[in-house]
């Protein structure tokens, strides 16, 4: 009888035994387990290489391949002039990007793809082989290039949208506009004023980025916000107007050798300004702050060029004779004088220390209020204001609207530097009435003289016309604000006293045939900086008038800082006035004697080409 017993030890089989047969279960077991170990094997094989011999090439990767939501750039809106002439305007671009951890054969893709990006195979064989990461090609490179490159999928080298701000009419009212910096953000003018408007809302799209922010060309994208356009402006501003303003002023500048020179036009009922012109020679200040390069240099002028600075709004210059104007207005609204008051004037007075004296050496003279403001006489102005006094004089500084910063509210503009009765001097009873005391930008006296041509209304200046919508409708702005600063009847005699300027006074050389001029010269001292001196032989000349005077249309402000060939404003800013305001009223059409005179057309015209 046989048994089964289990035994831990096998019996060694005898020579010659054959091996019995395995069973299929047994051969699926087998097999089963040889594929598993081969699996591990080869997988095992597989993370070294991973986690060892390509460690820092995965590593890249593994960080390239993230999802991020991007922000993506609206395009900026246009800044037009009040006929709707492109000022300033961005043009779609392309931005290629290159992620070089990526690219393999740096100076095989440069070869293939330069003509492409438009960079020299040299130049871009190195920008693809710094291995930064992260390397701008070319931002600025034409959109059908742009597409042609995106479609032909290198690697590593990613084509995003862009744009790029140009300014098709050149170098004009670029105090004004301003300029963007080079991520395309405003960064002077009103292109900083309205940074937000102009610049849109930003959308966002959802993409696999590299480590270094770029897209990765095998990526896909979706859009998660679309972005919104930006909102464009209609300036005041006339083109052809700001081109002839510009001109003159150049002309002027290099003539005189003066350093820096400001002339602004603008609408006497609206308060729009028509023209604002900022420009600076650079000879005869070297340090100054001028252009960009890209704006290119006033044209026929060497060394007279643009200026970041809006010296109309951010300058503050002493105004030397046209701040009469407050004295003889607050004299008329309290009713001391009339234009008829006789006053003996000597040649000069001495108060608080110090002496003061008119231009020009006379003896005792009897001259009316009109001959005291025609002839600019200072002594007889300052007659006329110690009648007014202080109380009297700082009210209608105020009433004027010196010292208050305008509703324009533009970047760096300034209020000015008046005196007050916290800080009045002695000597500030003659020194004030006459101007050389406070310390104010070309835009007050503008508004101020603005204010008589308009009845007695103060308006506020403006700059923006309108907002520009991306489908094509324009919103206006509302009307400047404005409010009653002189009576009526004081303002119509005012007026009359300041055509006296033109017509028999220091203002002659800014007559012009055929129509009625008021206004009023100045020249001003300037203060030594940080001292209680004055710069000696040095002076600022002015003119600030309103045209026509019988009934005022158009007003404008001229300050040329320190000409060398005369100092009087009669000489130097008059002129400037008369060929500018000469233009502006045929521009226009604005009639002189009832007969409405023939525009010209074009930027600048007949009277532009006398300035060349």
């Amino acid at each position: 009888m046989s048994s089964h017993y289990t035994s831990t030890h096998s019996r060694p089989r005898a020579q010659g035994q054959q091996r019995r047969a395995t069973s299929p279960g047994a051969r699926r077991v087998l097999l089963v387990r040889g594929l598993l170990a081969i699996a591990f094997a080869a997988l095992g094989v597989r993370l070294f290489f991973l986690q060892v011999v390509n460690h820092a090439h995965y590593a890249r990767l593994s960080v390239a391949q993230v999802r991020v939501d991007l922000t993506t750039t609206a395009l900026r809106a246009g800044i037009y002039d009040r006929h709707g002439q492109i000022l300033a305007v961005s043009r779609p671009t392309s931005m290629v990007i290159a992620d070089d951890f990526q690219i393999s054969h740096p100076a095989r893709e440069a070869e293939a793809m330069s003509k492409l990006v438009q960079v020299p195979t040299p130049k871009l064989t190195k920008l693809l082989s710094e291995k930064n990461g992260y390397v701008v090609l070319n931002n600025r490179l034409d959109l059908t290039s742009g597409h042609k490159l995106a479609a032909m999928v290198f690697p590593g080298i990613v084509v995003q949208d862009s744009s790029v701000r140009t300014y098709p009419n050149g170098p004009i009212a670029t105090s004004l506009i301003g300029g963007v910096n080079a991520s395309g953000s405003g960064s002077a003018g009103l292109e900083y004023e309205y940074q937000s408007m102009l610049a849109g809302q930003t959308g966002i799209t959802r993409a696999f980025v590299s480590a270094s922010g770029v897209n990765l060309p095998s990526s896909y994208s979706t859009v998660i916000k679309k972005a919104k356009p930006g909102v464009g402006l209609e300036l005041t501003i006339d083109t052809s107007l700001q081109y002839v303003a510009e001109r003159v002023l150049a002309r002027q500048l290099a003539t005189t050798k003066a350093v820096s020179g400001v002339v602004v036009v603008m609408d006497v009922k609206t308060g729009e300004i028509l023209a604002d012109a900022s420009l600076v020679n650079t000879k005869s200040n070297p340090g100054v702050l001028g252009k960009d390069p890209a704006w290119g240099t006033t044209v026929g002028f060497p060394g007279i060029e643009q200026t970041i600075n809006n010296l109309a709004f951010t300058q503050a210059f002493e105004p030397g004779s046209v701040f009469k104007v407050v004295t003889f207005s607050a004299a008329l609204q309290a009713g001391l004088i009339t234009p008829n008051t006789v006053f003996t004037v000597p040649n000069s007075v001495v108060v608080g220390g110090r002496l003061f004296h008119d231009a020009e050496v006379h003896g005792l003279l009897h001259l009316t209020a009109t001959q005291v403001i025609a002839q600019s006489s200072n002594i007889g102005t300052y007659l006329i204001g110690k009648r007014v006094g202080e109380s009297g004089l700082l009210a209608q500084v105020e009433r004027l609207g010196f010292g208050q910063r305008t509703s324009v509210n533009f970047p760096g503009e300034t209020s000015g530097l008046l005196v007050n009765a916290a800080n009045w001097y002695a000597s500030d009873e003659v020194a004030m009435p006459i101007g050389q005391v406070d310390a104010v930008p070309p835009i007050q006296v503008l508004d101020a003289y603005n204010t008589i041509a308009n009845g007695g209304v103060f308006v506020e200046p403006k700059l923006v016309r309108g907002y520009v919508y991306s489908n094509g409708t324009v919103q206006a702005t509302p009307p400047s604000p404005h409010r009653v600063a002189i009576s009526p009847n004081v303002d119509a005699t005012m007026n009359r006293m300041l055509e006296q300027v033109v017509l028999s006074g220091t203002g002659t050389s800014a007559i012009i045939p055929g129509y009625s001029v008021a206004g009023k010269t100045g020249t001003a001292t300037i203060p030594y900086p940080g001292k209680d001196l004055l710069l000696n032989g040095q002076f600022n000349a002015l003119f600030v008038g309103y045209a026509p005077a019988n009934a005022p249309v158009l007003s404008m402000v001229v300050v040329v800082e320190r000409p060398l060939t005369s100092i009087y404003g009669g000489a130097v800013a008059a002129p400037i006035f008369q060929t500018v305001m000469s233009y502006a009223l045929h521009h226009y059409g604005i009639p002189s004697n009832g007969t409405v005179v023939k525009p010209l057309t074009g930027p600048g015209a007949s009277i532009a080409s006398d300035v060349t």
